[in-house]
């Protein structure tokens, strides 16, 4: 019997324009390109613009040596009111930033994982102190503490004595260093929440499912298969809320207060120096508040998942 004969290759199909870029192409990739930088040289300029500003009114000071402790930004640190309104914004910037975490990751999972009546609503509640602005939420977190329980004695709420039985929790928090945590903690836990659903999206869930059927409980998969794989993403998460909660000012200012030495934070000294005119003081802040941005964001870039960066 004869063997049957091999059949003819296929052509190989080309793209007729393989090997050269069309005009059109290049052309679509030049507008990209043009757009993103305007966008990015503004920013540039917005940094430069300050950096200018410092160098121009610092022209007729000491150089060499002696301007590191007469320029600009060794002054405003120089002032204690600076220094404590960085070790509060360190502090609480970083409390918060952990307690957003702490919320972030079950809700992240839960979004991301599981189908339950009214999912749609839960996803857009999350999203409103997103889109809220900032003002808005300090005022409602201001109008919330003038209800009970917040104005109710702590002696009348707490089973056990303590010694702020008289005091209720609209004073322990309202105006005070606790108001400063609870503002940034709003909105920050909301840009944590989508960084970590967006993570556990990206996670493969069979490798979930295979622990499940290993023996593993819920918790013992979630928490020795997903959560190791979700590290990367928890420290996006974790640096996008310290970020978030440094730039934080229109909450601050209505529910914590401009305090000078109490509840000042990096953002209100900002407003603070140019509500007296200081605008050097004003700028230096700023640049501050740039260069530890900067940081957390290269950390987030290195360490994390840059993808997940809003």
């Amino acid at each position: 019997m004869e063997a049957p004969a091999a059949q003819p290759a296929a052509p190989a199909l080309t793209h007729p324009s393989r090997g050269r870029i069309r005009f059109s192409d290049k052309a679509f990739h030049v507008i990209l390109g043009a757009v993103c930088c305007v966008y990015v040289g503004l920013i540039l300029l917005l940094l430069l613009g300050d950096t200018l500003y410092m160098l121009q009114h610092t022209s007729d000071r000491p150089s060499g040596a002696s301007w590191l402790l007469h320029n600009p930004i060794a002054q405003a640190l120089a002032k204690p009111e600076i220094q404590n309104s960085i070790v509060l914004s360190m502090i609480s910037c970083t409390v918060s930033a952990f307690l957003a975490l702490w919320i972030a990751v079950p809700v992240g999972y839960l979004l991301a994982r599981t189908r339950f009546r009214g999912k749609q609503l839960v996803d857009a509640v999350l999203d409103i102190p997103i889109v809220l602005p900032p003002l808005v939420v300090g005022l409602s977190l201001l109008i919330l503490f003038q209800f009970a329980p917040f104005t109710t004695p702590l002696g009348a709420i707490l089973p056990f004595s303590t010694p702020w039985d008289h005091v209720s929790l609209n004073a322990l928090v309202v105006y005070q260093v606790p108001a400063v945590i609870l503002a940034q903690f709003m909105v920050a836990t909301a840009f944590a929440t989508r960084t970590m659903k967006a993570t556990f999206d990206q996670i493969d869930v069979r490798r979930e499912q295979v622990a499940l059927t290993l023996g593993c409980s819920r918790f013992q998969a979630f928490s020795r298969v997903v959560l190791p794989e979700a590290g990367s993403g928890m420290l996006t998460a974790w640096t996008l809320a310290w970020a978030r909660s440094l730039g934080e000012f229109g909450p601050l200012l209505i529910f914590a207060g401009a305090t000078r030495n109490k509840t000042e934070v990096l953002s209100t000294s900002v407003f603070l120096e140019l509500s007296i005119g200081n605008i050097e003081a004003a700028v230096a802040v700023s640049l501050i508040m740039v260069l530890g941005a900067l940081i957390v964001l290269i950390v987030a870039r290195v360490w994390g998942r840059s993808d997940l960066i809003l």
